[in-house]
């Protein structure tokens, strides 16, 4: 690694040589560009001629034309505060937007209603930056497609971006691995959260995906598609289903209707190509009906893994596109489609030691692909408009796991998976407004397909000295198929009260049933009301507040298996619940500035319990394979409570700041009913991050995250020896679930970036490190044998060969906690 390191600075150091050089050979008249894009009211989706819009500073500044457009030409490049006002609704500021010579900037924007109370335009100037709605007052945080870029440590991953957001753990918080992107929000286990693309359901948006999850190491959604993402930690709109912790909206922008244009993105792990542009005749504005963005990526780290000598060796490709086509005024299609493959294998290192050994022995090799397609009709209405949208989801997942990387020898396999899941769901929502009133209603099908065929060994049996069965050992054997179908439908009703609209009050309705469960067909069993109050205390200060009941359906790994004799055994299980209850202040003292404190309380029922070792499913997801292959229940309870404060400076004077902190409590019941702290309850959350702009197109980044220490299972040292030779790795005591706690977590990450432009083209180098401080983070101890000094064998107590049950083994705990630190470096070329 630190060869690695030394490499990449010395290829920053002549990199930005270069730039310098380049740089200095530019001219003002070389360095101007354009932005460019469509103004819609939020509510009712009508395109709003007559927008004013201008960059903060300047002179630059256009109203949109009769078809909502505007356009800023000749702009100098650099980093703008992008503004746009308009009678009636409260004024949008974009901030931190970068305009280059290579690209177009396309961004589009939304426009709420102003309320009434708040009409001066000297208030309402100071709610520029607020992105709560009516129906989500609160538990709501936007960041922009800027703001993903230049994240340091992010290296432009969505899912990384989104940890530092206050109640979000993950990615070495929250009891997962540093290198994950796990989303634990508020305390709930990754798989509580949804994920949309432009209003399509999008089950997997990383690499490597934990089946019955949701994370992995490296995000799949491109960053260069993106106009904004939403995150809602509560007060969830009625619309979205299977949500217990959290809602991701990912909002796509649309394609240059002008020119083809794009980048290519290469760093030190992978390289990827954007293309967008035209796909249809211009019309007289110059302005075509269709446009596409199209991208593809491949990793090669697999090549840097072995040159740095590493057991490791992950691959992966991904695909991306979307297409828009006006099909009349109020008539617009899209299309989208996102796709992965991924290969994860595993290398003997040229100087193999006991970690790396074990490294190889756990970790099983996977070969999984994915995709979503979906098709999203949109028409306008009289204050209104309707979705309707059609999508596919797939997943294939192949995993293989053999005793000492013995590949092909089925004697000695310890895992295999091969499972698949099929999801085609189509939804159709109205919304509008009515008077005073907003509304919005609609109705859900799906049908889906599962099916697996498992094999795992747990682990082997504990025998005394007579060789009499202490503990027995576990075997998991099972092939499924099921197919089934879900339905739901949900309705929402917004106003304004009192005097001047200070009051607005939201309540939604949704319920959900599904043909598998026992139960699933009575959509009384999930009734799920929530409402939402705001109510503006001053022009710039709101007290909001949340009550909501959300259900999720168990995955389909546990709706899908089988015991011995091939009766699917949880179809019984409930939907899993969780009531919130939210309160909290929001304050917006300056146009850029954001204030927010917030109180939370979730309650947890219904959550399925493993019938082999009594723990919740609550506590499994941040590992890789797949959770749910087993027997549960729905005996579960659980709880989560805390408080979050988050302060936000958008781009003011060439710096931009965030702050979040986080306490809280995470707690499940385990088997017999006792509330246990779940693997998620680190306590507390802390990230802070620092920007600042430079002349001649420098920009330096630093963030900082640090997390409590996380409660983790002890291993049990006598069924662990016993089994160590058969799975590889050591076997939990769930007797002392999470008794024992790790350090606290901290990193440091560092970014520097150099933009460049000429005429046509816009080249931004950039160096970004993970860690960057090289501090060392605890993790899970791990479970070995120690082997002999060349490494060729294990080291036994007698000097005879290792037994089976490796009663002569010298067992090691391997602590976990070498710092790891990612230094990549590499450049985007706009053209």
């Amino acid at each position: 690694m630190k060869r690695c390191y030394s490499v990449l600075l010395l290829l920053l150091a002549l990199l930005l040589t270069g730039a310098g050089r380049a740089a200095q050979a530019q001219t003002p008249a070389q360095t101007t560009g354009t932005i460019t894009g469509l103004v819609r009211d939020r509510a009712t989706q009508e395109l709003l001629p007559g927008v004013t819009v201008v960059l903060e500073g300047t002179d630059q500044g256009a109203a949109t034309d009769g078809t909502g457009r505007y356009r800023l030409s000749g702009v100098p490049t650099g980093s703008y505060n992008l503004r746009a006002t308009f009678l009636g609704y409260e004024p949008l500021l974009r901030a931190n937007v970068r305009v280059g010579s290579g690209n177009a900037n396309i961004i589009d924007l939304e426009l709420g209603a102003a309320n009434q109370a708040l009409g001066e335009v000297t208030v309402t100037a100071n709610r520029a930056i607020r992105v709560a709605t009516a129906e989500t007052p609160l538990s709501v945080q936007r960041i922009n497609t800027e703001e993903i870029r230049s994240n340091p440590g992010g290296n432009f991953d969505v899912s990384k971006v989104v940890q530092t957001l206050p109640g979000v753990g993950g990615g070495g918080t929250g009891g997962t691995a540093a290198f994950r992107n796990d989303i634990v929000i508020r305390g709930g286990a990754p798989n509580e959260n949804v994920y949309y693309l432009d209003g399509i359901e999008v089950p997997v948006i990383n690499h490597f995906q934990t089946q019955g999850s949701s994370g992995g190491p490296q995000g799949m959604l491109n960053v260069s598609f993106l106009e904004d993402v939403t995150l809602s930690t509560s007060a969830f709109h009625a619309r979205y289903d299977n949500a217990l912790s959290s809602v991701l909206q990912f909002r796509q922008r649309e394609g240059n209707p002008e020119r083809v244009q794009g980048n290519l993105r290469t760093s030190a792990t992978e390289v990827a190509l954007t293309l967008e542009g035209p796909l249809s005749r211009k019309d007289s504005s110059g302005v075509a009906r269709t446009t596409f963005l199209a991208s593809a990526r491949r990793s090669y780290l697999q090549v840097l893994f072995k040159l740095i000598d590493l057991p490791i060796r992950p691959s992966y490709w991904d695909f991306q596109f979307k297409t828009t086509t006006r099909l009349g005024p109020k008539t617009t299609l899209t299309t989208l489609g996102l796709g992965a493959i991924d290969k994860f294998r595993l290398g003997v290192p040229r100087n193999a030691t006991p970690e790396t050994e074990q490294e190889l022995r756990q970790n099983p090799t996977a070969d999984q692909w994915n995709y979503t397609v979906g098709v999203n009709l949109r028409q306008l209405v009289s204050k209104g408009y309707l979705n309707v949208a059609l999508s596919r989801t797939q997943l294939d997942n192949q995993l293989d796991q053999f005793q000492a990387g013995a590949e092909g020898d089925e004697s000695r396999r310890i895992l295999l998976t091969r499972s698949g899941e099929t999801e085609t769901k189509l939804r159709a929502d109205v919304n509008g407004t009515a008077g005073q009133w907003a509304y919005s209603y609609g109705v859900m099908g799906q049908y889906v397909q599962y099916d697996n065929r498992f094999f795992n060994r747990l682990r082997r049996p504990v025998l005394d000295a007579q060789g009499n069965e202490l503990q027995p050992g576990v075997d998991v054997r099972f092939q499924t198929a099921i197919d089934f179908g879900r339905f739901g439908a949900f309705g929402q009703l917004t106003r304004s009260l009192l005097d001047g609209d200070r009051l607005t009050l939201s309540a939604g309705v949704r319920a959900d049933g599904n043909t598998l469960t026992d139960d699933g067909r009575n959509l009384l069993r999930t009734l799920s009301p929530r409402v939402s109050a705001s109510y503006a205390l001053l022009p710039t200060l709101n007290l909001n507040a949340s009550v909501g009941r959300y259900y999720k359906l168990p995955t389909n790994p546990v709706l899908g298996f089988r015991d011995n004799a091939g009766q699917l055994v949880n179809q019984g299980n409930q939907y899993l619940r969780s009531d919130h209850y939210v309160t909290g202040l929001e304050w917006l003292p300056a146009p850029a500035t954001r204030f927010t404190l917030e109180g939370f309380y979730k309650k947890y029922a219904d959550y399925p319990v493993t019938v082999r070792d009594g723990i919740s499913l609550a506590n499994l997801g941040g590992d890789f394979g797949a959770i749910g292959n087993e027997a549960v229940t729905s005996t579960g309870q659980g709880r989560a409570y805390g408080v979050e404060f988050f302060f936000q400076q958008k781009l003011t004077r060439k710096v931009f700041a965030v702050l979040s902190l986080t306490g809280f409590r995470s707690e499940f019941t385990r088997r017999g009913g006792a509330y246990v702290p779940s693997a998620w309850d680190s306590r507390f959350l802390a990230s802070a991050l620092l920007g600042r702009k430079f002349s001649k197109g420098w920009e330096m980044g630093l963030k900082y995250r640090a997390g409590g220490g996380s409660p983790y299972t002890p291993l049990n040292l006598a069924a662990s020896r016993a089994s160590y030779l058969a799975t590889g790795r050591g076997v939990f005591d769930f007797d002392q679930l999470n008794t024992q706690r790790l350090g606290t977590f901290q990193q440091f990450d560092f970014r520097l970036d150099k933009r460049v432009n000429w005429r046509r083209f816009t080249l931004d180098l950039f160096f970004d490190v993970q860690n960057a401080f090289v501090l060392s983070n605890p993790a899970i101890p791990s479970y070995a044998f120690q082997r002999l000094p060349d490494n060729s064998d294990f080291a036994t107590t007698d000097g005879q060969p290792i037994r089976l049950d490796g009663s002569n083994g010298i067992p090691l705990l391997l602590t976990n906690d070498d710092p790891i630190t990612t230094p990549t470096i590499g450049f985007i070329l706009e053209f």
